[in-house]
């Protein structure tokens, strides 16, 4: 069964720093696209950050200069260094996947993992 592991998270204050990574395991094919997703308590899960096959990333407005997506092809995994990090950073993050299982293209996703900024 494909599946998509998170770790990283805890707990950081204000300011500071942490990085998660993210590896696929099983039968897939290749990967289109690696993100990280994030929801907080109340909230609607949004995108942070996306990776494509080619290096191409993407941020939401709330993290660019903050946060950095990177990808180790080879390996199918991804990474998210966040720093600077605030209060409103606080939520559980996802690892997400697009990628072909066989010919089929599909959308993966992690447990996700705890990430709290607090003094």
């Amino acid at each position: 069964q494909v599946q998509l592991v998170e770790s990283g998270g805890g707990l950081v204050q204000p300011g500071g720093s942490l990085r998660l990574s993210c590896a696929a395991s099983g039968s897939i094919s290749s990967i289109r696209s690696l993100g990280w997703y994030r929801q907080a308590p109340g909230k609607q899960r949004e995108l942070v950050a996306t990776i494509t096959s080619g290096g191409s990333t993407y941020y939401t407005d709330s993290v660019k200069g903050r946060f950095t997506i990177s990808r180790d092809n080879a390996k199918d995994s991804v990474s998210l260094q966040m720093s600077s990090l605030k209060p409103d950073d606080t939520a559980v993050y996802y690892c997400n996947a697009v990628a072909f299982l066989g010919y089929r293209l599909q959308d993966l996703w992690g447990q996700g993992t705890q990430v709290t900024v607090s003094s």
